[in-house]
């Protein structure tokens, strides 16, 4: 399913735009159950800082921030969507929507492991 290596991703109403720099594939695909990952239901794949580029819409995301308020969750401001957020556990990496990108059905998606968020490897 994900082959080139340069992949566009976008929010649902295309205000924010994303290119995200994927050489291996997705990378860490999980679910997660922690209190945020629960509620949005997305399956998330990780990719260093420098692999993710906005580019349109920055002024469109809104920052969300809660418990120790390390890990940014970023959301477009015109439709809602989660687009990715800066990892609280790997802070060099972003987490992002799996379902945002181009030419991806996450529902294709089999085997997705979920990681145990609610006992966050950073508390411990």
């Amino acid at each position: 399913m994900i082959i080139n290596k340069i992949h566009k991703a976008s929010c649902h109403c295309g205000a924010v735009q994303l290119e995200l720099t994927l050489p291996n594939g997705l990378e860490k695909p999980r679910r997660c159950d922690c209190s945020m990952c629960r509620r949005r239901g997305t399956i998330v794949a990780s990719v260093t800082l420098e692999r993710l580029k906005i580019l349109s819409g920055q002024e469109k995301l809104t920052l969300y921030q809660f418990n120790t308020l390390t890990a940014k969750h970023y959301f477009c401001s015109v439709c809602g969507i989660y687009t990715h957020h800066q990892r609280r556990s790997s802070p060099n990496e972003f987490g992002f929507n799996v379902a945002c990108l181009e030419g991806v059905n996450p529902y294709e998606l089999t085997n997705v492991p979920i990681m145990d968020g609610i006992n966050h490897p950073s508390d411990r």
